[in-house]
């Protein structure tokens, strides 16, 4: 049996879902391989670890690692050995390894082979993957009563959209009836170096919309390492990201725990999602929460990072489709 939750990792609500998520969520795409490879062994500690420190929020998506993902996620979660309601799954539809289908026909075969590759019964969020991709019109008027009768059959709780342009949350949800769309989920929108997801967050909560927060190192751009190859940022972008990750090495200090933290500080964001693939990076993750709780943010190397980030803040680049 696991023991019981991390005291310090806080539990945040989910717009009106009821649901209350670990304030640092576990990204499983890297459990698909897609980062490099991932032993079974590493994923299932990686998956029991983080529950073991208090992470109940699991999220994961038929298309990383051409489901790859799911299933060593389905394994880790089943290795746990604890009741179905301590943690909370969330996977997507409509984006595969063979390309985009939104149809109500595909997004429903989509629930039953996730369900079977997680070994679940029910999943507690569906997201539409990438919303940008497909016609958000279609999204509004085929996909998302699709995913109600998915509710309503009880095999998914809850349903959300994610994706890169904030303007499809919008559309969106403008478009749908009140209480339809349950969550969204957006990423490289709050970081150090892009922070415009915080201007939609009054308009979520009058929604009443829960928020998840995903890549709070910009898919790399915040780290020492610095991005993969086929990251589409700007030149002046990563070399600059680079410039800011060099001075905190230079202090002493990383950027990524820097980041990490600058995202978990707001609390309107239910949880922030982050990929895990070793039981290193978990620990890693949960210390940068539970430091934050404990001593607060680290203002002063803040301050200065965000001032060597001004020239390029909230500078994006066009949705694509990554190479992984």
């Amino acid at each position: 049996m696991a023991s019981p939750p991390h005291p310090n990792l806080e539990l945040r609500p989910l717009g009106n879902t009821g649901l209350k998520l670990s304030c640092v969520g576990f990204g499983a795409s890297p459990l698909g391989s897609v980062f490099g490879p991932v032993s079974e062994h590493d994923a299932i500690s990686s998956v029991r670890e983080a529950f073991h420190l208090g992470i109940n929020f699991f999220d994961t998506s038929p298309y990383y690692g051409g489901t790859l993902s799911e299933k060593m996620l389905g394994k880790g979660l089943k290795a746990l050995g604890v009741p179905r309601n301590e943690y909370i799954v969330s996977t997507k539809c409509g984006r595969y390894l063979e390309g985009f289908d939104f149809s109500a026909e595909r997004v429903t075969k989509s629930i039953d082979e996730s369900l079977a590759r997680l070994q679940l019964d029910y999943v507690d969020i569906l997201q539409c993957h990438d919303i940008e991709f497909g016609s958000l019109d279609q999204i509004v008027n085929e996909t998302i009563p699709a995913l109600q009768k998915l509710k309503e059959a009880g095999k998914i709780r809850f349903i959300g959209i994610t994706g890169l342009p904030l303007s499809v949350f919008t559309y969106v949800l403008d478009r749908v009836p009140p209480g339809t769309v349950d969550v969204i989920l957006s990423y490289c929108r709050y970081s150090i170096n892009d922070s415009t997801l915080e201007d939609l967050l009054p308009y979520l909560k009058s929604k009443g919309v829960g928020v998840i927060s995903a890549s709070p190192l910009a898919m790399g751009l915040l780290t020492e390492n610095g991005p993969p190859e086929w990251h589409p940022a700007s030149a002046e972008l990563k070399s600059t990201c680079q410039a800011a990750a060099a001075f905190c090495k230079a202090k002493g200090k990383n950027i990524s725990k820097l980041a990490m933290q600058y995202s978990l500080a707001n609390k309107d964001i239910s949880s922030v999602l982050v990929g895990m693939n070793s039981v290193r990076q978990v620990k890693e993750n949960v210390y940068a929460a539970t430091e934050l709780a404990t001593f607060g943010k680290d203002q002063e190397t803040l301050s200065e990072v965000e001032a060597i980030l001004s020239p390029v803040k909230n500078q994006t680049w066009p949705s694509g489709i990554q190479e992984s």
